[in-house]
Formats: structure tokens, sequence, C-alpha cells
């Protein structure tokens, strides 16, 4: 028997065939789980920390500049940046405190 004839099925197929395609149809089943999108995990981890990262600077932020611009064109400095400041704070808090009490999705 040479090569040729041994490597073929009894069904008539080839063998090397069949198990390349085997391999091929694993393969690409790794590849698809591999390219998966993840809703868990680093990447959601990265997200919110990302997310509370940007509350916490737009609040602080935010309340700095409208107690600015208060104090600007009503004359209270310091007074309207401070509590602005304050209030900035507590509303960056209190979303950082809401987004953490969220069941992940």
């Amino acid at each position: 028997m040479n090569d040729d004839q041994s490597a073929r099925d009894p069904d008539g197929g080839d063998a090397r065939i069949d198990a390349l395609g085997q391999r091929l149809k694993a393969a690409q089943e790794r590849e698809e789980e591999r390219n998966r999108p993840r809703g868990t995990g680093a990447d959601a981890s990265y997200k919110l920390g990302n997310r509370v990262l940007a509350e916490l600077l737009g609040g602080i932020l935010g309340g700095a500049v409208i107690g600015w611009v208060i104090d600007h064109f009503a004359g209270t400095a310091p007074w309207g940046l401070l509590v602005m400041l304050f209030l900035g704070i507590v509303v960056a808090f209190r979303n950082i405190i809401r987004i953490s009490s969220r069941r992940p999705d």
C-alpha cells in the first residue's frame, strides 16, 4: 500500500482532509469565543471607573465654574464659589453612590 491509499477512509473520504476540517472548525470556534464582546470583567470595570471619575471631576469643576460666575456678576466673592463648589462635591458624591449601588447589567 502506498501513502495515498493508507490515508483514505473506507467510506471513500480522505482522513487528512477530515482532520483538517475538524481543526479548522475548532480554530474558528476559539476565534469567535475570543472576539465575543464581554459585558463583565476588566472592560466593564474600566468603563465604570471612567464614569466615576467623570462624575467627580464634572461635579467639582461644574460647581466651581458656576460659583465663579455668580461671584463675578453678583460681587459676592468668595461665597458663591465656596457654596457652589460644596454643592458640586455633594452632587458628585451622590451620583457616585448611585452608580455604585446599581446592580450590574
